[in-house]
């Protein structure tokens, strides 16, 4: 009896410190803070970019963020395809500068109780600045791309640049980017993106008219389509460039072939396919083609 009675109070506290901490997290109150040029060092050494093999450079570029697990074989699938389209890529590590590589930490990025979308966010705007640095990309053709809690820092992004709001990473806008943090942020591609109660992107939308993409999945189990559908429906509703398109019969993270242990996500070559050619021809119309 006393045995059950322990057990519920300490499940109970336990959940309540959970509840706390993603609070503290949600909220900004208890993330850690940093300048943009120390956020800009910290992720450079793990930062990829890929070049097309054919063209001049400045190229149009795509920004691309893992989800939750860290960067797999899915961006390295994307970013073969977007070179392959004339597009350079650029994909940002948010883990392993973070020491966020093992199971059980990044599994807490999952929960949301490390590292949430608006935290993630502060790693979306140094990107961007970054990126503009390049002699090799086209400051004024970026392109997000953002894959489940990726898409949610990608929205967070969105929608924190349109209300004033600085990431929670950062103690300012990195230089240049306070007064138009989304300029040269020419389109957003989400791969079926987390869009819940956590996500600002959900309650308040944006309002720059940035062409976005949602590439969903019916019955995704992992992060619901249905928060997603109503942010869809409501931008487009405002007139902003938002549009969807839901995979069936598939699962969360379809075009990723690496998956933990026990994980019953699938890899699906022909929504992988299908996605990779939808998702190119949109940003194509969206930002154009190098020559």
């Amino acid at each position: 009896m006393w045995a059950i009675i322990a057990a519920s109070a300490a499940l109970g506290g336990a959940v309540a410190l959970a509840a706390a901490n993603m609070f503290g997290r949600y909220s900004g109150l208890t993330v850690p803070r940093s300048e943009p040029a120390a956020l800009a060092h910290m992720l450079a050494p793990h930062a990829r970019l890929r070049l097309p093999a054919t063209g001049e450079a400045p190229f149009p570029t795509a920004l691309l963020f893992s989800g939750c697990d860290g960067p797999k074989d899915n961006l390295d699938t994307w970013s073969a395809a977007l070179n392959a389209q004339g597009w350079a890529a650029l994909v940002v590590d948010s883990h392993t500068p973070r020491g966020l590589t093992d199971f059980q930490l990044w599994r807490l990025v999952c929960a949301g109780q490390l590292l949430t979308g608006a935290e993630r966010a502060g790693d979306v705007a140094v990107a961007v600045a970054e990126a503009k640095k390049l002699p090799e990309v086209d400051g004024e053709r970026l392109a997000l791309l953002g894959a489940s809690h990726g898409g949610w820092a990608v929205l967070e992004f969105l929608s924190m640049a349109d209300h004033g709001e600085v990431p929670h990473a950062l103690t300012r806008w990195p230089e240049g980017m306070a007064e138009a943090p989304l300029d040269g942020v020419a389109a957003a591609l989400l791969l079926y993106p987390y869009c819940g109660q956590l996500s600002r992107a959900s309650r308040r939308g944006w309002n720059s008219p940035v062409p976005a993409l949602f590439l969903l999945v019916e019955g995704d189990a992992i992060a619901s389509e249905k928060p997603c559908q109503r942010i869809v429906a409501r931008e487009a509703g405002r007139g902003l460039p938002v549009e969807q398109h839901v995979y069936y019969g598939v699962t969360h993270g379809f075009d990723q072939k690496e998956k933990a242990a026990l994980s019953a996500l699938a890899f699906d070559a022909e929504a992988t396919e299908d996605a990779l050619a939808r998702g190119i021809a949109f940003l194509d119309e969206a930002i154009g083609r190098a020559p």
